[in-house]
């Protein structure tokens, strides 16, 4: 569990983003949970929330893999119930399963889902070891931390196109609005389980930048 010790985290202003038991979390508590070690877990495909929206932020956390696991990290969600195309996803996935065997693909861990392959593949450690993970996001530039490897550094603002990266390659028909003219505001959510791979998450914190 995350524990903020007087003068140290919250003089630096980091606090955590959920409660401990999950009281300011918008969620289906059916399906999310967290136990008496801070250990947060979902049993279905259903997104955790903020209920604030933040900007200009750096956000730390560590996740957990299962055997193919694929989830993510939602920031400048402006739609819950409909996020996909209005929302920037970091990617979490196990690396070392053959679903996500292309090295460094806009579907490897730690990748801009979609948009931006991370400069290293499979820093991700294997199925039931703990990463650490961190994203800053400050306006239209956002970077991504993974197991203390800088392996993002994006500029939204050349994403001008729906349909293609600024390399060329393409995006895929369910992400069609450019990134340049999505906001820089949003909520910050957390995908659940998807098919029979779990995820598990702890030690989720903020600070405002």
């Amino acid at each position: 569990m995350c524990i903020l010790l007087p003068g140290t985290a919250e003089a630096k202003g980091w606090k955590p983003l959920f409660a401990a038991d999950l009281s300011n979390a918008d969620c289906d508590r059916s399906v999310w949970s967290v136990d008496e070690d801070g250990v947060i877990s979902a049993t279905a495909d259903q997104a955790l929330w903020s209920v604030e929206e933040y900007e200009n932020f750096e956000l730390e956390l560590e996740f957990k893999n299962d055997r193919c696991t694929n989830s993510g990290v939602v920031i400048y969600c402006t739609d819950k119930k409909d996020w996909i195309p209005n929302a920037v996803e970091i990617q979490i996935a196990d690396d070392y399963c053959d679903h996500f065997e292309a090295a460094a693909s806009t579907g490897s861990c730690g990748a801009v889902y979609g948009h931006l392959a991370p400069s290293a593949f499979q820093l991700v450690k294997k199925p039931g070891e703990w990463n650490r993970m961190k994203i800053t996001a400050k306006g239209k530039n956002i970077r991504v931390t993974l197991n203390g490897k800088k392996v993002i550094n994006m500029d939204m603002s050349l994403w001008t196109s729906g349909k293609t990266n600024p390399d060329g390659s393409g995006i895929p028909s369910w992400l069609p609005k450019p990134y340049a003219g999505l906001p820089t505001k949003g909520y910050i959510g957390f995908q659940g389980k998807h098919g029979q791979a779990l995820i598990w998450f702890r030690n989720i914190r903020i600070k405002a930048l």
